[in-house]
């Protein structure tokens, strides 16, 4: 598999690709979001999932020129003669937790690295695949990833389509072996009848078999300091409760 991709413009070609594992220690809360990382779940109604429905050749070629009639940003598909059409789809980076990055000494190695940053990207960040009608939705996720050199396992991640109806926004947790560029294709290219976001796992769905041994180690620790913290915040609060009570009590008792 071949894989190019730009940092600045935010365009990526997907082909191929090898997938590979890596770990992070990343020292953040994964039951509490940051300020600015709130997700936008509550209004969100999940979909159930769109019955496939198979296109002939021919009537993808008049689906392909009806799309490339209506884009407007010059992101057109194209059918080539073995049927298989390539084109282009943008992905919202809905990530409520950091992502560990390969530094610039480590890029390129199959082995594990020590050597990764852990940060949060910034909200609303979105990015542009050229993908083919082939690629599935397990080959985008790897292909995101790997454009920010983020060294989590693909498996930590899944991709949800998002669709506006009727003043209510309704998400669908896609399979990874359904074709987004296909979804793109009959939907049309407003995003406002279709969109991609890669988000996290839930907590309730985190497939713990993909994380490494100090992953699950840091999780831990984690847990261990924010039961401390609340703990304290408890003892602090019923501390100020007493002291208020107690001063409560010397103010009746006072002779006179």
């Amino acid at each position: 598999m071949t894989w190019t991709s730009s940092m600045s413009s935010g365009y990526s070609s997907l082909e191929e690709e090898e997938s590979e594992e890596f770990f992070f220690t990343a020292r953040t809360s994964f039951f509490r979001r940051p300020p600015g990382k709130s997700r936008a779940a509550p209004q969100d109604v999940e979909k159930e999932r769109e019955p496939h429905v198979y296109l002939s050749k021919e009537e993808v070629k008049e689906k392909i020129q009806s799309y490339n009639s209506s884009v407007t940003d010059k992101l057109k598909m194209t059918l080539n003669a073995n049927g298989i059409y390539t084109g282009f789809i943008k992905v919202q980076m809905e990530l409520c937790r950091p992502i560990a990055v390969q530094s610039s000494q480590s890029q390129g190695r199959c082995a594990p690295s020590s050597q990764e940053t852990a940060f949060y990207l910034p909200d609303g960040c979105v990015n542009t695949l050229h993908i083919s009608s082939t690629n599935t939705v397990r080959e985008v996720i790897e292909a995101l990833l790997k454009k920010f050199f983020v060294a989590d396992n693909p498996a930590k991640f899944a991709l949800y389509k998002r669709c506006h109806k009727e003043d209510q926004v309704y998400t669908c947790k896609l399979s990874d072996r359904e074709h987004p560029l296909y979804l793109r294709l009959v939907a049309g290219p407003k995003t406002e009848m279709l969109s991609f976001v890669l988000r996290e796992h839930e907590t309730g769905e985190v497939m713990w078999e993909a994380f490494s041994i100090p992953e699950l180690q840091n999780f831990l620790r984690i847990l261990d300091k924010e039961e401390n913290d609340q703990l304290q915040i408890l003892k602090n609060r019923y501390a100020a409760y007493r002291g208020k009570l107690e001063e409560a009590l010397r103010g009746v008792l006072k002779p006179g």
